[in-house]
């Protein structure tokens, strides 16, 4: 099940997936029409001749004409979209490339150019002339000038799409319905009680084990998804306890530990072989780059290296640093209102694994800390990010959140006092701070 879910991320993010697919069904669409007009009275036909009364010669022309200005035109859309992938890489980030990647817009419409050169060709091979038993498949033939006529709609509106998709907003936007995604994937709506039991049951275990067995990983890579139904499984049907060395979105290299055993009931010595440790790896992805599906983290650094890049010395857009913070602020106040999975996975009552999983201050300190130091002797960076931690505030009723947001605040201030030059900023800010606190009173 976990290698079809990564063969699933696979394809979804490459371009010759939907195009394939596409082109696949042209050739099977014009096939159908051929065998349509092979079957069918040709009379009814001339009852229609502006629509169907073209030649062998004068169909030949027309398909080769539109199955070469398809393909010229299909090259011109993926130089495009390679124009649009190397400047978006250099100036947001390069992490947002595999974003532009598996847009399906951009997919599809690559797809429809080739598909329809594809469709042209298999018709084309059917036209015979008068020195042979002479067929023109008509109706292919005019479903062939329909598809070139929707061509020119296509294009318009890729040119449309792509100048869209360049506008940082709308890549920001993109990430965040990403984000946001997998947050409701991953986390219940509910927010439920500190894991206070769950703390308390692995400090039992760790304190009672006689030793732990180390598993290496087999290969290097970012951790992009794991199997922890069946890992738990895995731990059951062994009698084992695992506990992960390394979480989603982390970095591994080959050999290093990937998990640690120890056995429930520790009666005797552990015997661990290499089908373990082959059964283990294969519960983990690892692959060279990172994916949101489970690492909402990856769609907070995403927004946070744009936002990075726009504050950098020779860039300082501050517009679009702040546009970075308001959307983060929507992403951790999402965050804040649902309940984050325990790091302690119980199965029948028996602690079986021990997860690597951020918390909330994590999450928090991943969105804003950076920025916090980049945004260094910028007012209006400063003011937005106490904005967005008031949002986040009032998405949550933990104390303990609320602690994590007041540590942000007295940073905020701190920072401020010490990087803004005029007495003017430090009491602009200084307001904000009065205010983000008051909002934790209301």
């Amino acid at each position: 099940m976990q290698k079809i879910k990564n063969f699933w991320v696979v394809l979804r993010s490459s371009l010759w997936f939907v195009p394939g697919l596409m082109v696949t069904a042209s050739i099977a669409l014009a096939l159908i029409l051929i065998e349509v007009d092979g079957r069918i009275d040709g009379k009814w036909l001339l009852e229609y001749p502006r629509l169907f009364g073209v030649g062998s010669e004068g169909s030949r022309g027309m398909l080769t004409a539109i199955a070469g200005s398809m393909l010229t035109v299909a090259a011109l859309a993926f130089s495009m979209t390679l124009s649009a992938l190397t400047q978006a890489s250099a100036q947001y980030t390069p992490r947002i490339l595999r974003n532009f990647m598996r847009d399906r817009v951009n997919q599809f419409i690559l797809g429809y150019f080739v598909s329809v050169f594809a469709y042209c060709l298999v018709v084309l091979r059917t036209i015979r002339g008068a020195d042979e038993i002479k067929f023109v498949p008509s109706l292919a033939v005019l479903v062939g000038l329909v598809l070139a006529i929707g061509g020119i709609v296509v294009l318009i509106y890729f040119i449309h799409h792509i100048a869209s998709s360049l506008q940082v907003s709308q890549i920001i936007d993109n990430i965040v319905e990403e984000t946001k995604e997998a947050i409701d994937s991953l986390f219940p709506k509910e927010l439920g009680k500190a894991a206070e039991e769950a703390e308390k049951t692995e400090a039992q275990v760790l304190r009672a084990s006689n030793g732990w067995r180390e598993i290496p990983a087999r290969e290097s890579g970012y951790i992009q998804q794991v199997d922890t139904e069946n890992l738990i499984e895995f731990a059951e049907e062994n009698e084992f306890i695992i506990k992960m060395e390394r979480g989603i979105g982390q970095f591994i290299g080959e050999g290093a530990t990937l998990v640690s055993l120890t056995e429930y009931e520790q009666n005797s010595e552990m015997k661990i072989d290499d089908q373990t440790e082959q059964e283990i790896n294969e519960l983990f992805s690892i692959n060279r780059y990172r994916t949101i599906e489970q690492d909402v983290g990856y769609g907070i650094r995403q927004i946070v290296d744009i936002a990075l890049k726009a504050l950098s010395p020779g860039v300082n857009d501050t517009t679009t640093a702040v546009t970075c913070i308001d959307f983060l602020g929507v992403i951790v106040g999402e965050i804040a209102r649902r309940r984050l999975p325990e790091r302690v996975r119980v199965k029948d009552g028996k602690p079986r694994v021990f997860a690597k999983v951020p918390n909330f201050e994590d999450y928090v300190e991943t969105a804003f800390d950076q920025i916090r130091i980049s945004g260094k002797g910028n007012q209006a960076i400063f003011e937005r990010l106490l904005g967005a931690l008031i949002f986040v505030s009032k998405n949550t009723q933990s104390e303990n959140r609320h602690a994590v947001v007041r540590e942000q605040i007295d940073l905020i201030e701190e920072f401020a006092e010490q990087t803004l030059e005029t007495d003017y900023e430090k009491q602009k800010v200084r307001q904000k701070i009065a205010e983000t606190r008051q909002a934790f009173n209301k």
